[in-house]
Order: structure tokens, then C-alpha cells, then sequence
């Protein structure tokens, strides 16, 4: 899968959602994780048992106006906002960074000004944190991890797999 993304937490305050979310990020391969306007530290979040703290880089901006993204990385927030679009309906970016708002509360109005989409999970309420994060990443993986196209019968054979990339003979001659 080209590219990269990272994923983030605007104000969380409880340490076993901040945990799950840091774990989920790395479970699957997120390049780094932040955090805008923290209440807690990385540290306090013991429901990670994967110690992401020392696997991924961790950025931690005090408040929204401080906040950076590496060039070309587009931030996306996962919200349940009127424009929102509906995440099985969106196509992700391949350098993205996605943030998600703290417990009962939303995306502060700054975080939400500076991203460049917004998504929602199309669910009756709004879900726990951690769980959210495990539903988009588990979305980008699929839209963007090569799997192919799903079997139109239920319990049937998967499409096949496109073959792997084998890289030919350089375009340029060597020096002599």
C-alpha cells in the first residue's frame, strides 16, 4: 500500500479510550499518532498493551493553531456533522492524517475548520472512540491494500489477487 497516515485525538480526556486508539493506530501500521489540545499524557494511556509510545512517533500540539502536518498529508475528520460524508462513500487520501473529537464532545470548531474532509460512521449513535478509529482504519485498509474486489456469492471464492509488482531492468544506461 503506497503511502502513509496518522491518526490523532482533539481534547480526549479518558485514558482507556486514548489507550485503545493508540493501539488500534498501531495495530495497523499508523506512521505516527498526535494529539491537539490533550487533558492527558501518553503515558496515562495503560490500555495500550502494544507500547506504541516507543513503536510510532507521538506529536503533541497544545492547542489547534500550533498543530502541523507533514507536506501533502490531508487532514480528515471522522465526525457526525450534516456535510459529513458518509465513510463507506469516501475515497482516502494516501498521505492523510485522521482525527478524531473527544468523549461527548465533537471536533473543537479550529480542528474541525483546518480539515479538509470530514467523515461519519453510518451508525444510529455516536460510537466509542477507539472503536470509530478501528472502522476507518479497517475501511482504509480495504479501500486502499490491494484486496480486490469481494466474491459476489456469499461464502465464495475471494477475486484473485492482482499479481505482485516485479520491477524490470532500469530505464537508464548504466555509466561506463
Amino acid at each position: 500500500m503506497r503511502g502513509y497516515f496518522g491518526v490523532g485525538v482533539d481534547g480526549i480526556s479518558k485514558p482507556m479510550n486514548l489507550g485503545n486508539l493508540v493501539r488500534i493506530a498501531h495495530a495497523f501500521d499508523a506512521s505516527f499518532f498526535f494529539s491537539i489540545a490533550p487533558r492527558l499524557k501518553l503515558s496515562d494511556a495503560q490500555s495500550d498493551t502494544s507500547r506504541a509510545e516507543g513503536a510510532l512517533p507521538f506529536y503533541s500540539f497544545a492547542q489547534a493553531a500550533d498543530f502541523r502536518l507533514p507536506l501533502g498529508c490531508r487532514l480528515v475528520g471522522v465526525e457526525i456533522t450534516e456535510d459529513a460524508t458518509e465513510l463507506p462513500r469516501f475515497r482516502h487520501p494516501q498521505r492523510a492524517a485522521y482525527v478524531f473529537g473527544a468523549e461527548r464532545m465533537s471536533l473543537s470548531p479550529a480542528v474541525l475548520k483546518a480539515c479538509e474532509f470530514v467523515v461519519k460512521i453510518p451508525t444510529r449513535f455516536s460510537i466509542n472512540v477507539g472503536m470509530a478509529g478501528a472502522i476507518v482504519l479497517y475501511d482504509r485498509m480495504l479501500s486502499l491494500g490491494g484486496y480486490g474486489q469481494r466474491p459476489v456469492s456469499p461464502g465464495g471464492k475471494p477475486a484473485d489477487l492482482p499479481p505482485v509488482h516485479k520491477w524490470g531492468d532500469p530505464l537508464a544506461k548504466p555509466r561506463r
